[in-house]
């Protein structure tokens, strides 16, 4: 006998939990996710460095309870910030970009 797979792609998932592209829910969601994105992303490159919170924020000028809240997504980050934390305290380079 077959069994029925419950499976979902994420799209899928997503479609039904906050709607269709274009419909404000999913758009506060798409928003939220960048905004953890960027977070996950910042701390993924500190862990690379081998640095702790307080090692990057005292390279960048800041403190180690502003890092951890962009890494957790509670506080956004200015650009001219987020340029010091990844030029100044990882040494690295920023690029942004827009796409329509």
């Amino acid at each position: 006998m077959k069994q029925k797979s419950n499976l979902k792609s994420l799209d899928q998932f997503v479609d039904e939990q906050y709607g269709k592209k274009g419909t404000s829910k999913r758009d506060k969601f798409e928003k939220g996710y960048k905004a953890f994105k960027l977070g996950l992303l910042l701390q993924q490159a500190r862990l690379e460095k081998g640095l702790t919170q307080e090692e990057l924020a005292e390279k960048c000028g800041t403190n180690k309870g502003y890092i951890s809240k962009i890494e957790n997504d509670i506080k956004e980050v200015r650009i001219s910030t987020l340029q010091k934390i990844v030029e100044l305290g990882l040494g690295g380079h920023l690029d942004l970009s827009i796409r329509l």
